[in-house]
């Protein structure tokens, strides 16, 4: 798995951010988070949400992460990866 100093060094500041804003609402239950909710959140914008989490997306093995819809917002399904 990810070592602290791996995970640091691999993913900027902004993603760091979403990461452990993402651990904490999935240990909560939650699975669908709104681009626009997270930023009001994280005090990230909208569109450095929606940037990083497409980045996250695809090199971030922690997470599955889906872009789920589009309404006022994107909607993602975010899940742990099935061993």
């Amino acid at each position: 798995m990810f070592t602290p100093a791996t995970i640091t060094t691999t993913y900027n500041d902004r993603q760091m951010t979403l990461i452990h804003y993402l651990e904490s609402r999935l240990k909560e239950g939650k699975n669908f988070f709104k681009s626009k909710y997270i930023a009001r959140d994280t005090g990230l914008s909208s569109k450095e949400v929606g940037t990083n989490m497409g980045l996250l997306a695809e090199n971030c093995p922690m997470f599955s992460i889906q872009k789920y819809s589009y309404s006022n917002s994107t909607t993602w399904l975010i899940t742990h990866p099935q061993v």
